[in-house]
């Protein structure tokens, strides 16, 4: 007689409005916000060097980057403090736990935002956010191996793991020598060979299993960061723009646009997991901001001067949405 699979918990909507506010409903993938406005700054900053755009528009929003990181570690702390037993549910659950990746990538890429300022700081805080990332990597993957897992707990979601391994190797790709290099090299190839591996099982189950709820649909847009961070993972190995790094850049640039298509065409009421469309978009907007300069013409230019519109005007509207949400007793209600 087979065993039957575990159920685990719906992922949750946004809470209705009226309801009693609490930090026990924070939620951790809250944190992919700061690695979309992180990641918009560092799209900025390459368009500053590129086009001669003013730099303190990247810096600034460097700066509400590292203000929301800032308040988002106190609350959860706050909730982990109050509210332990709400943690260990969302660190355990299948798909919920893979959003605690979200805290490694936003310190990996807020170390870039303080390299502008001082490149030891810089060193240290990608030092820390590396073996945060890859800890909780560890965690995620040997989760999987205990076995019996619902078919329906795969979710894009699941990819943070290798895209976060990866994004150790955006954020340090200039540290090209002795342990640096060699660290770099592991974080990809767990980055690269867990993503891949994840991008099946994904794609397997948005194939043959129920559609993603309302909730969860956005994260869909996760299924084009392996791609993209894989190709300025690529390029900052490598040190140039090949073959290799187009099929890479160019797959993202296709998965994007369909998977933007469907969100459009069949919106999700908002919550705080629309963030996940944020950072694979910030990703994207980098790879093609890189991939403009390293190539040239007037269709990439215009493609990367679009991207990095889209996501600025995402951004702006996902941090209005949440804000307004917060006041009105909508974020943080059961």
């Amino acid at each position: 007689m087979t065993q039957a699979r575990p159920q685990h918990p719906p992922l949750p909507d946004a809470g209705a409005p009226g309801r009693a506010q609490s930090v026990r409903h924070l939620p951790v993938g809250l944190f992919g916000s700061v690695m979309s406005i992180a990641g918009l700054s560092l799209a900025w900053r390459i368009a500053s060097k590129q086009y001669g755009i003013r730099a303190s528009i990247a810096d600034g929003i460097g700066i509400v980057a590292l203000i929301a990181f800032a308040v988002l570690v106190v609350a959860y702390l706050a909730k982990t403090v109050k509210h332990p037993e709400a943690v260990a549910f969302e660190f355990t659950h299948p798909v919920l736990g893979s959003f605690f990746g979200t805290v490694g990538i936003s310190i990996l890429l807020l170390s870039s935002v303080l390299g502008r300022y001082n490149a030891l700081l810089h060193e240290w805080v990608w030092l820390f956010g590396t073996l945060v990332t890859l800890g909780l990597s560890v965690v995620m993957i040997s989760r999987l191996f205990n076995g019996n897992m619902a078919p329906t707990s795969v979710a894009p979601a699941w990819l943070i793991a290798g895209v976060g391994s990866l994004d150790v190797v955006v954020a340090g790709g200039q540290f090209t020598s002795g342990w640096g290099r060699e660290l770099n090299l592991f974080a990809a190839a767990v980055g690269g060979v867990s993503a891949l591996v994840f991008f099946v099982l994904i794609f397997s189950r948005l194939v043959h299993e129920a559609p993603l709820t309302g909730a969860t649909r956005p994260s869909k847009m996760i299924l084009t960061a392996p791609f993209s961070v894989g190709f300025i993972a690529y390029v900052n190995l490598s040190h140039h723009v090949d073959m290799f790094a187009a099929l890479l850049f160019y797959f993202a640039l296709f998965l994007f646009a369909v998977i933007a298509y469907r969100l459009i065409t069949r919106p999700a009421p908002f919550s705080p997991t629309w963030w996940g469309i944020g950072f694979p978009m910030a990703a994207l907007t980098n790879a093609s901001l890189i991939y403009a300069d390293a190539v040239g013409g007037a269709g990439l230019t215009a493609i990367a001067a679009i991207m990095l519109t889209l996501l600025s005007a995402a951004v702006a509207v996902l941090a209005v949405r949440t804000l307004h949400a917060l006041a009105t007793g909508r974020l943080l209600a059961a």
